[in-house]
């Protein structure tokens, strides 16, 4: 991991220095320049860092920095650059966005933070390499104690953090963003229900007399087979009770036994 990250950090610093060579070779660059350095491969990294956009140091004052913007924005503008129309757009956008952060109070008050900390972090970074030299008894001076590189060292950490901040913007913008569909799909969800619920009852309304006549229709259906079915209950009776009726007479003039003649006796 620390291998990994000592050969990022060589890789940062020789693309710095070519990057600095480069600039202090055109010290006056032109339009074409400007868009090529805002648009280099990397350059979404550098400018992050509105500062490092309007090549300006931290502590410059707000005139100096509303110059900058003025030269810069002119050599970059689209109308000067007909032949690199989107590129130049794109410059220009950068270099508005840089000046509208440094502009604002409060946003360029955040950028004077990171460059604070920035220094914080690297002085405590070389106080820790001095301290682990003197302990193995191999000190001997350190790298940044050279203005030049102990500028470049903070230069190095400001990207840092810089970076830092976009991947954490980058992430709550991400987790808001889910959060917000979260959101949308369950209220899409509770708006399908109460649709559903909606539709249910109109249909039970609309059927509610067709049910009422069906059950009067049942009614009125039980109620004469009821009526029929005690006439045919009284009507079996009323015949019933007469076969027995007949039964009975028929039963009493059968059974009479006529008396037995006795022979007289002389």
């Amino acid at each position: 991991m620390a291998q990994g990250s000592g050969h990022e950090e060589q890789t940062f610093s020789e693309f710095y220095t070519e990057v600095k060579e480069i600039e202090k070779r055109d010290s006056v660059l032109t339009s074409k320049q400007q868009i090529d350095r805002l648009l280099r491969p990397g350059a979404t990294y550098f400018n992050l860092n509105p500062f490092e956009v309007l090549q300006l140091d931290c502590d410059t004052p707000l005139e100096q920095i509303k110059k900058k913007y003025r030269s810069l924005s002119i050599l970059v503008h689209p109308d000067k650059n007909p032949d690199n129309l989107d590129r130049a757009q794109q410059a220009f956008e950068i270099i508005s966005k840089a000046y509208k952060t440094l502009e604002n109070e409060a946003t360029r008050k955040k950028c004077l933070e990171v460059y604070e900390e920035a220094k914080d972090r690297t002085d405590m970074m070389i106080a820790e390499k001095k301290k682990k030299l003197k302990k193995e008894g191999k000190y001997d001076g350190v790298p940044e104690d050279d203005p030049a590189k102990y500028k470049h060292a903070i230069y190095v950490m400001v990207m840092k953090l810089f970076a830092d901040i976009e991947r954490r913007r980058q992430q709550l913008e991400v987790r808001d963003m889910e959060e917000r569909k979260r959101k949308r799909e369950a209220e899409i969800e509770e708006e399908e229900q109460r649709d559903l619920q909606k539709e249910w009852q109109k249909n039970f309304e609309e059927s509610r007399q067709s049910r009422v006549n069906s059950w009067h229709t049942f009614q009125a259906g039980s109620s004469t087979s009821s009526s029929s079915s005690s006439s045919a209950a009284a009507a079996a009776a009323t015949t019933a009770t007469t076969v027995k009726s007949k039964k009975s007479k028929k039963a009493k003039y059968t059974s009479f036994n006529p008396p037995k003649i006795k022979p007289e006796t002389r």
